[in-house]
């Protein structure tokens, strides 16, 4: 046989080394998966924590013992090195938890690492002693070397793999699950208990905001938006109070810095002002917005993550992916079955002392001691006599009476009883029957014993531990909105290229890499492409700018020439959405078409234009004007009207035409504070593009502002807002709370800086706008007072306070009152006013 023929029996053999590799592999898969990466679903911690957690308890004497200690005890019980141990230690010291810490124990929010073990100490926390253990119910194998007993799993009481989250990254697989709220876990726990609903949702030690629409109860497949909250501190400094999930402020800088030299932002410099809190402070460079820099902060950096839930746990020894409200069921069904456990074993403990305790009693009531005292020819015979003596008053008790038993009496002194002695026997058996009682109420009711427990875990640990990021939905950031224009296009209309590395070429605009560019050529053919170094359009290229999807305000008017027929057709039409890289052709599609006339209108404007016929064209009429308005504006597809028969030499551009479009509808998004065409949330009405917008805020600022949709208003700080006439009078009601009085006043906008925050009430501590509006004839509905106690008035505030300057402080309306409730109606405004005490 030769030896090629020999090593392919070998490999294909499956006890040979082929055999062996697949064995070998599928063991350390195994292992890695059991006993490394996925925690156990019993008691939410992986191997190493447990061991960490039991040497902990073995160690435990209300101090605290140096890291580098408790890492020694915990090798007693895990195979692997002093480094794992250390770092999963660190690990669930952070979460501050189970374990309490004394020392540099590092900060998630920074990055930074703990101190060495031996300078650092730790103890377990009260609230890990409460929950965690108890050794008559836990479950005991022996350690890997087989000279100590260690728990299978901890008897946990509590939801903690939800509560402390867990990563792991196993052969084949992985887990992810995300912390949630300590409170709401408790609370969750009851409602589980009780059968009703409940809805987890992530809560994280970093704080930030997180929009969890997609979360799908912690389930593969489902995802959570994390963003860290960045204010607006004056028009050139934003500042990032927190970071993601998962992202250190290291990191955060970083990836801001590399946005910054990628051109995707634009900004001078970031610093960290990290303290006690977060703070990174990011300076903006001149003449850039803030609100869309912080949308591309959320776009382009860290600010922003997505994060995957993955709920891997290991079911009977098997991994099984969970959703996170299964893991909480089964966490609150084991946590009824441990308390019922500790029920019955205390239940146990009870009867059996109740039982002792009567046996004792009888023992010297009755004078069996004195059996002790008579000569007995054995010990075994003396054991006899006691037990003899015990048989009259055996119905007294509740189980049958052992040789322990009388051992455990004969072991105690003989001594005089006195009836004190007697009484206090009588009031221990009294009061274990009171807990025997208590104990088997308890278990007949077990339900409601579990909710006492965690009610009892709630007031004692929930303090402090209130939800620390905030549950909110994400607007959808339009990259090509945020993105800075970061580099520079041009074309060679002659040879029909368009691209950013044309520099010898003609400039076209600045724009970004994510925008697509919109290109005519002559021959009547529109294509759409991405920005890139260089692409080809097509000859004698006639316009190309940047494209805006949706955009059906910008109305193209043209003029062309069917090659096939001589006849030259007029048309307007709108571009709102393309196939990228596709050629459309705009005429009747014959290869010696040609457009004579073009003009790009951002507001669907239509010039007059004149049009001259050919010297040898037959037309009597060789000249004459034509009217783009008398066209309506059409798919980019149609043929157009005829504009003439005759071969046309030239048209040329007479006089600048109206805009035929009506005002630009605008709404108002109170969920995401943005301005849209969408109509999304309040209708704001029709705008000319001269136009401009007010906005009043609760804390005494009102602005003017443009229409601009990149802005990014506080939809909870804005009482009013809508489209800016100069001629009208602003009423406003607002607290004077160094008075504690209503105050009133009435003023016209004078100032005329946009995006320019004017404060308009007198300054003061609280003071705070409590209703606003731009009627003309402001009618005020006033109500105090409760139940039989309400007072009501309607108040025309234009007969109460006169228009003054928006400074002025206004008049007095009415004394502050915790109960008071304005509201705006409409009325006659010929009634009388009605005065208000």
């Amino acid at each position: 046989m030769s030896a090629s023929k020999k090593k392919e029996n070998v490999f294909d053999n499956d006890g040979g080394v082929q055999g062996q590799y697949k064995n070998w592999f599928l063991d350390y898969a195994s292992y890695v998966i059991l006993e490394r990466a996925v925690p156990a679903i019993e008691d939410g911690l992986k191997p190493v924590q447990r061991r960490i957690l039991h040497a902990m308890k073995e160690m435990d004497d209300g101090r605290f013992n140096k890291v580098a200690n408790i890492i020694g005890q915990a090798m007693q019980y895990h195979p692997h090195g002093d480094a794992s141990i250390g770092d999963a230690l660190v690990n669930m010291g952070q979460k501050d938890l189970l374990v309490e810490t004394q020392g540099n124990w590092g900060d998630v929010r920074t990055g930074d690492d703990a101190a060495a073990p031996r300078y650092i100490e730790a103890r377990l926390s009260k609230f890990a002693l409460d929950v965690a253990f108890n050794n008559k119910t836990t479950e005991w194998q022996l350690s890997y070397d087989g000279r100590k007993n260690e728990p299978v799993v901890l008897p946990m009481k509590f939801p903690l793999l939800l509560a402390q989250g867990a990563d792991g990254i196993a052969v084949g697989l992985s887990t992810k699950i995300l912390p949630h709220n300590f409170c709401e876990l408790i609370e969750a726990s009851i409602k589980s208990l009780r059968g009703k609903r409940f809805e987890l949702l992530p809560d994280f030690q970093t704080g930030g905001m997180i929009d969890a629409s997609n979360y799908n109860d912690g389930k593969r497949g489902g995802k959570v938006r994390v963003r860290a909250h960045i204010e607006e501190f004056d028009k050139k400094t934003l500042l990032i109070k927190d970071v993601p999930y998962g992202v250190t402020t290291t990191q955060l800088m970083e990836s801001i810095v590399k946005a910054n030299d990628q051109g995707k932002i634009k900004i001078k410099k970031v610093t960290d002002n990290t303290a006690a809190e977060v703070e990174i402070q990011v300076d903006l460079a001149p003449g850039i917005s803030p609100d869309i820099t912080i949308d591309a902060l959320y776009a382009f950096t860290d600010c922003e993550v997505s994060i995957s839930p993955n709920a891997c746990v290991i079911v009977n020894d098997k991994p099984q992916f969970l959703s996170v409200s299964e893991l909480l069921r089964f966490s609150a069904e084991q946590t009824k079955g441990l308390l019922q456990k500790e029920l019955e074993i205390k239940l146990g403990e009870l009867q059996e002392k109740w039982h002792y305790t009567s046996l004792e009693k009888i023992f010297f009531e009755e004078q069996i001691y004195k059996e002790l005292e008579k000569k007995h020819e054995t010990w075994d015979k003396v054991i006899e006599a006691i037990d003899k003596a015990f048989v009259p008053f055996k119905k007294q008790l509740k189980r049958d009476i052992t040789r322990e038993d009388i051992l455990k009496l004969t072991e105690k002194p003989v001594r005089r009883i006195y009836r004190l002695d007697i009484a206090e026997l009588n009031e221990q058996i009294k009061s274990l029957e009171a807990d025997i009682k208590q104990v088997k109420y308890d278990l007949d009711n077990l339900v409601d014993y579990a909710v006492a427990y965690y009610e009892n875990l709630l007031k004692k640990y929930g303090k402090g531990r209130e939800r620390k990021t905030e549950i909110k939905p994400f607007e959808v950031i339009q990259v090509k909105q945020v993105a800075i224009a970061n580099t520079k296009l041009y074309m060679n209309r002659e040879d029909g290229f368009v691209g950013t590395s044309l520099k010898k070429d003609e400039f076209i605009t600045d724009c970004s890499d994510f925008d697509d560019i919109i290109v005519f050529t002559k021959r009547g053919i529109m294509k759409v492409v991405k920005v890139s170094d260089k692409a080809y359009i097509g000859k004698d290229i006639i316009h190309a700018a940047v494209f805006q999807k949706n955009d059906e305000r910008t109305t193209y008017n043209m003029i062309y020439v069917d090659g096939k027929t001589g006849i030259s057709y007029a048309k307007r039409f709108n571009v709102t959405g393309v196939t990228r890289d596709k050629e459309y052709d705009l005429t009747k599609g014959d290869p010696k078409s040609k457009v004579h006339y073009f003009t790009v209108n951002p507001n669907g404007e239509a010039e007059v234009v004149k049009v001259l016929l050919s010297p040898s064209a037959s037309a009597r009429i060789k000249e004459f004007d034509f009217y783009f308005e008398e066209l309506d504006i059409k798919g980019r597809s149609s043929m157009g009207n005829q504009v003439t028969k005759y071969a046309v030499k030239s048209v040329k551009f007479k006089e600048k035409g109206r805009a035929t479009l009506s005002g630009k509808k605008m709404w108002f998004d109170d969920k995401f504070g943005r301005l849209n065409t969408e109509e999304k949330g309040q209708y704001l009405g029709k705008f000319e593009p001269d136009d401009r917008i007010l906005v009043v805020y609760k804390d005494g600022n009102y602005e003017i502002t443009d229409q601009e949709m990149t802005q990014k208003f506080d939809p909870e700080n804005i009482l009013l807002i809508e489209l800016f006439k100069p001629d009208r009078i602003i009423t406003a009601v607002y607290l004077d709370n160094d008075k504690l009085q209503y105050n009133v006043k009435r003023f016209k906008i004078e100032t005329t800086t946009l995006r320019n925050k004017f404060f308009f009430i007198k300054e003061g501590a609280k003071n705070y706008v409590e209703a606003v509006t731009t009627d003309e004839e402001p009618v005020l509905s006033v109500q105090s007072g409760k139940g039989a106690q309400v007072r009501s008035a309607k108040i025309k505030l234009a007969k109460v306070a006169e228009v003054m300057g928006w400074k002025a402080v206004g008049a007095k309306l009415t004394d502050y009152n915790k109960s008071i409730e304005m509201e705006w109606i409409k009325e006659d405004p010929n009634a009388q006013p009605e005065l208000f005490g």
